[in-house]
């Protein structure tokens, strides 16, 4: 196929892409050596901002990864950072070319390097419509966010029997869609709520109150819609960590900000990992971090410790530390120990920190701290269960810890959108300076 048609795969997903089906072509005519045109790239505008992309045509040669096809990518990348705009890119390949051998592989060597060079510089987006493999993965898994259908194809090493259920249970993908339009669509969302680089605003945009009010004893993700703005909610790596911990971009006023959710469990490695990973998202483009906290701890026992819960916790504490972005805590179940350090406490350089009337605060678990102060009333034979609730009532509670300097307000679940409204809005501003290095080792 010398040229790419006006009909194929790529250019309609890229119609689909860009605003009004408008974009304009790079390297419109360039091809590979034996005639090929293996991708479509072009630049235009998704919900009014300027955008990148590429797209890859499986219908040409397999979609085969050549070296024209990576000089295109290449420079679709060093494009955008020059001008500060996000890139898309849409992977439908069956993997390197093979004629071209390490010529190819050293090519798209380059393109992963552009990649990292721009990572938390410009936002990268990634849709995976079918194949994507070995190298291509590693690219693909590179930008910020990943987004494919349920019938896409990712790994390393074939042949492979992972599926995208796999992917996305795995955390390997952010969203999984059932159709290509829905993916498309999920992807014009994203890279709306996101700044075009590290340097630009955040995007504002026209909101309306959810009508919803959180209340305790609401699941996670219910509380998030219920705060944050009516139809703003986009969850991410929904399929990993299930159940444990929620994040999201969202907007709160018609500003973007990121929502992490503990979901009354005891923190897994795994859950660590989503949550670390999704605090460094919303640190590299300073959206503001919204942490709401209701967690046993992190999780215990020979399986957890043998899974690496000692460097996923760590890693996690010293991320939510070192983020330099706006963060917002709110307590709204229990915050226990360690994890009460990593996530809830000054210790996690929260700019300001809020608990719901009832929030457990504890430096042990209540049944332990009770065990440990009140023995002897134990021992003269009071009601084990009742000092808990007197343990949780009175030191463990969100108005002990206020009165200590541990929390700045403790307020009803009804309240939580107007006080995270002022506090967003009085932290717009923040500016903070951080020591000279290159970056954390944690």
């Amino acid at each position: 196929m010398a040229n790419l048609s006006e009909k194929s795969a790529a250019l309609q997903r890229l119609e689909l892409l860009f605003d009004d089906a408008d974009f304009t072509r790079i390297d419109a005519f360039a091809k590979s050596s034996d005639g090929s045109v293996e991708v479509a790239a072009g630049f235009g505008t998704v919900n009014g901002a300027a955008v990148y992309a590429f797209s890859q045509d499986i219908a040409s040669d397999g979609g085969a990864v050549s070296k024209a096809q990576c000089a295109t990518i290449q420079k679709i990348y060093g494009l955008a950072q020059k001008t500060g705009c996000p890139v898309v890119g849409i992977y439908d390949s069956n993997g390197m070319k093979v004629s071209q051998g390490i010529e190819a592989l050293a090519a798209y060597g380059d393109v992963l390097k552009a990649s990292t060079s721009v990572s938390g510089v410009v936002p990268q987006i990634s849709l995976i419509l079918g194949p994507c493999l070995g190298t291509s993965s590693l690219v693909a898994q590179a930008a910020d966010v990943v987004v494919a259908v349920k019938d896409a194809e990712c790994y390393l090493g074939a042949p492979s029997e992972t599926t995208a259920q796999d992917n996305f249970a795995n955390g390997t993908f952010d969203v999984l869609c059932d159709t290509e339009a829905q993916a498309i669509d999920t992807v014009r969302q994203i890279v709306s709520l996101l700044p075009s680089n590290n340097l630009a605003p955040l995007p504002v945009f026209d909101f309306s109150e959810s009508g919803a009010a959180p209340s305790a004893g609401m699941p996670v993700l219910d509380t998030i819609t219920a705060a944050a703005d009516a139809g703003s909610v986009i969850e991410l790596k929904a399929g990993f960590a299930e159940n444990k911990v929620v994040t999201a971009l969202a907007t709160v006023m018609g500003s973007t900000v990121g929502f992490v959710g503990y979901g009354a469990e005891a923190l897994c490695p795994c859950a660590c990992e989503k949550a670390a990973a999704f605090v460094r998202l919303c640190d590299a483009y300073s959206i503001p971090v919204v942490s709401l906290v209701d967690t046993q701890g992190f999780k215990k026992g020979e399986t957890a410790e043998q899974k690496g819960i000692v460097k996923k916790a760590t890693a996690l504490a010293c991320t939510y530390a070192g983020a330099t972005t706006p963060k917002i805590t709110l307590v709204t179940g229990q915050a226990v120990g360690a994890a009460y350090i990593a996530l809830a406490g000054r210790g996690s350089n929260a700019d300001l920190a809020f608990a719901w009337n009832g929030a457990v605060l504890s430096a042990l678990d209540p049944d332990a701290a009770v065990a440990f102060l009140y023995n002897d009333r134990l021992a003269a034979g009071e009601d084990r269960s009742k000092l808990v609730e007197e343990y949780k009532s009175t030191e463990a509670s969100a108005m002990h810890a206020a009165e200590s300097g541990c929390l700045d307000d403790v307020f009803d679940p009804a309240d939580t959108r107007v006080k995270l409204c002022a506090a967003l809005d009085v932290l717009s501003g923040k500016r903070e300076a951080t020591i000279a290095r290159k970056h954390s080792v944690k």
